[in-house]
């Protein structure tokens, strides 16, 4: 019976020994399919032993792992270069740019009515030819007569198309088209450059003929000159037509510069002489003066604008005035040709200011004026506006008039 007693308790001892390492290798194998980052690595059975035997178990060892970029949940500031700052160069290119656009949209709409006609002729004359010849030749130059380019522009122009012509530089429209830029680019040459104002106080006079739109051209002077920071003085030296003074006057109050003006029927010499005297004390930087304009072929009027001229020297201690522009009505056509031949017989004129462009279909009188007397044009009128008197831009105005019109202009 002891045996038999011996036998069962080492029996069970051994199924009790297997029984906890079961247990420990079960715990082991779940251990090792859960993946803790930073639990230490799960205990073999032989490590388990210890502990079963009453062994203090040990410290877990933590390990610092750097984490990855993508893991952080924290925003990644990226450096960003800094923008250049745009150069002064640039910004003028920019500036010019613009301002070329919104001429060429201001003359394309000013000079409709002469597009529409002489320069519309052409382009249905050349689009009907395959090529250039003598006999198109004529039929242009019948054209620009009729436009009232007169006889020595439109020779001009002719002597330019037929010298390609003969040299074989004309095999297509765009190529006359470019020939015609070209040689009126040549005629206005004179145009190219700025009134120099650089005196003070500088004084412009100008001249014309009553009806051209004078003093109207002053208000807008005056308007453009004091946009630019300029301080602007009026002179309203046509004594002899009262609704010239009052017109300024209205200007004046518009704009937001003094008048000088005298009683009626006083002497225009003294007006501008005040003026000028006036606008030396007060630091005015321009005087514009408004002038009589009767008929050119009074000679009465031309006496009295060379002795407003002289006073006006006498005023700027011997300086002549810094401009003297003359205003002509581009309706007329031909005749403001002559008008600036009579007029340029009794001052030395500095500059011409062609008006109502938007109405006529002679906006082509520009070149005849610019060839026959190689005098600039200073200012076009395009409008009412203040703003539709423009700075006269040649290379501007030529591609305004001769730009070919579209077949929707062709058809009408």
């Amino acid at each position: 019976l002891a045996e038999y007693d011996d036998l069962l308790r080492s029996t069970g001892e051994a199924k009790a020994a297997d029984g906890k390492e079961s247990a420990l290798t079960r715990e082991t194998a779940s251990a090792a399919s859960t993946p803790t980052p930073s639990a230490p690595p799960a205990p073999s059975v032989r490590d388990a032993e210890p502990a079963a035997s009453g062994l203090p178990e040990p410290e877990p060892v933590s390990v610092d792992v750097e984490p990855k970029p993508e893991e952080l949940d924290v925003a990644v500031e990226v450096p960003v270069e800094p923008a250049k700052p745009e150069s002064a160069h640039a910004r003028d290119a920019e500036k010019a740019r613009v301002s070329r656009e919104d001429d060429l949209k201001a003359l394309s709409k000013g000079l409709a009515t002469t597009r529409g006609g002489f320069i519309s002729r052409l382009a249905k004359l050349f689009s009907n030819r395959k090529e250039v010849d003598e006999q198109l030749l004529t039929e242009v130059e019948e054209i620009l007569i009729t436009a009232d380019l007169g006889v020595k522009t439109t020779e001009s122009l002719l002597q330019a198309l037929r010298k390609r012509m003969e040299s074989g530089e004309l095999p297509d429209e765009a190529t006359v088209w470019a020939a015609l830029r070209t040689r009126a680019r040549e005629i206005l040459s004179p145009s190219v450059g700025e009134m120099k104002l650089d005196q003070r106080p500088a004084v412009i006079l100008v001249v014309g003929v009553n009806g051209v739109g004078k003093t109207t051209t002053i208000g807008k002077l005056a308007s453009r000159y004091e946009k630019e920071g300029k301080k602007v003085l009026l002179a309203a030296a046509d004594t002899f037509r009262a609704a010239a003074v009052l017109q300024l006057e209205v200007w004046g109050r518009r704009v937001g510069c003094p008048v000088v003006k005298g009683k009626e029927n006083a002497d225009p010499g003294s007006v501008v002489f005040d003026a000028i005297k006036k606008a030396s004390g007060e630091g005015v930087d321009i005087v514009v003066a408004d002038t009589a304009g009767r008929l050119h072929t009074k000679v009465p009027l031309m006496e009295e604008l060379k002795k407003l001229s002289r006073t006006t020297a006498k005023a700027l201690d011997g300086r002549p005035p810094d401009e003297i522009l003359l205003v002509l009505d581009s309706t007329i056509g031909q005749n403001a040709v002559q008008q600036a031949r009579m007029f340029r017989e009794a001052l030395d004129i500095s500059g011409f200011v062609l008006t109502k462009l938007d109405g006529t279909a002679k906006g082509g009188v520009i070149l005849a004026v610019v060839e026959e007397h190689q005098i600039p044009v200073r200012y076009i009128g395009l409008g009412e506006k203040v703003e539709d008197l423009r700075e006269f831009d040649v290379d501007n105005f030529v591609d305004a008039l001769f730009a070919r019109p579209d077949d929707k202009t062709l058809a009408a």
